[in-house]
């Protein structure tokens, strides 16, 4: 892939971080296609996306994809940590 960026996610603390990871880091084989790929690595409180582009308009799209992901599962764990705190 001739393009590549990374996209870095600092949590309040590794817990959250490592949920999030948990649930994005299975999408990384799935959703590839021709034209981009992704990797996703957590250190301690940081979860970071790298994502590769064959050119510009495929990598602007994975990176859409891979905010996406993890913006749903930011939501997902902070509506768990709701639910919790209320029973």
């Amino acid at each position: 892939m001739r393009h590549r960026t990374s996209l870095v996610f600092s949590y309040d603390s590794p817990r959250v971080a490592a949920a999030v990871y948990a649930a994005v880091r299975v999408e990384a084989g799935d959703i590839e296609g021709d034209r981009t790929d992704a990797s996703v690595e957590r250190d301690g409180d940081t979860v970071r996306v790298t994502v590769r582009g064959a050119d510009l308009t495929a990598l602007r799209a994975g990176m859409n994809t891979w905010t996406t992901l993890v913006g749903v599962a930011e939501a997902a764990f902070d509506a768990g940590e709701r639910a919790t705190q209320h029973n």
